[in-house]
């Protein structure tokens, strides 16, 4: 059966930083993410303590065409295994960015963390965008749920 899928060529730049290094990549044929790798000094690992965070480089610069955004995640076996996610996630590149792709991780785990050259830390999906508007009314239309928000639906089936 075709595939209706939106597809997106991005255009990927290496920073000297980050020459040497394994381009974004998905590990099997249906993962959404592709693995980011840290473009951090060979000699230098960046340490993050517990309850640390910090800006980690990619070491890259993207071209997402208009209509897509990239979004930075959490690795699921980092934050299971360490405690250590995506401070802002999911983070978005927008089309237009053009500077180096980076990752705020955090630390939420007890042990600190080191990280190391070409350790993947993150992954990237590319989503299409929604055209939209807003537009500023009087009144909205009403709903079952009304305003219920944090909780309002319960948590039992």
């Amino acid at each position: 059966m075709p595939s209706s899928r939106s597809r997106a060529v991005v255009a990927l730049k290496w920073l000297a930083h980050g020459r040497g290094l394994p381009p974004p990549s998905r590990q099997t044929g249906e993962a959404a993410g592709y693995d980011l790798c840290a473009a951090v000094p060979e000699d230098e690992p960046l340490l993050l303590p517990p309850g640390g965070h910090d800006l980690v480089p990619c070491g890259f610069a993207l071209a997402i065409p208009p209509g897509f955004e990239a979004q930075v995640r959490p690795r699921s076996g980092l934050a299971a295994r360490f405690g250590v996610t995506v401070l802002n996630a999911p983070g978005t590149i927008d089309a237009d960015y053009r500077g180096e792709v980076k990752v705020i991780l955090v630390n939420h785990g007890s042990a600190p963390f080191s990280i190391r050259r070409g350790d993947r830390i993150a992954q990237m999906v590319i989503a299409a965008l929604a055209q939209s508007e807003i537009v500023v009314v009087d009144e909205l239309e009403e709903t079952a749920r009304g305003q219920g928000g944090f909780g309002s639906t319960g948590v039992g089936a």
